[in-house]
């Protein structure tokens, strides 16, 4: 279970620029793929994760 409150958990499934790393890149079974997506946008929701990153 990952927590949508876990933010250094959470960090590492994002890239540099705010999207959600791949399934492929993370190494994550499809069950556990989809927990991950819905922590990350319940997080971008309250604003502990931001949609998207300024760095350019």
């Amino acid at each position: 279970y990952i927590d949508y409150k876990d933010i250094a958990t959470l960090r590492k499934y994002i890239s540099d620029r705010g999207k959600i790393r791949a399934r492929r890149v993370t190494g994550a079974c499809t069950q556990h793929q989809r927990s991950i997506a819905t922590a990350v946008k319940n997080s971008r929701e309250v604003a502990l994760l931001p949609y998207t990153s300024s760095a350019r």
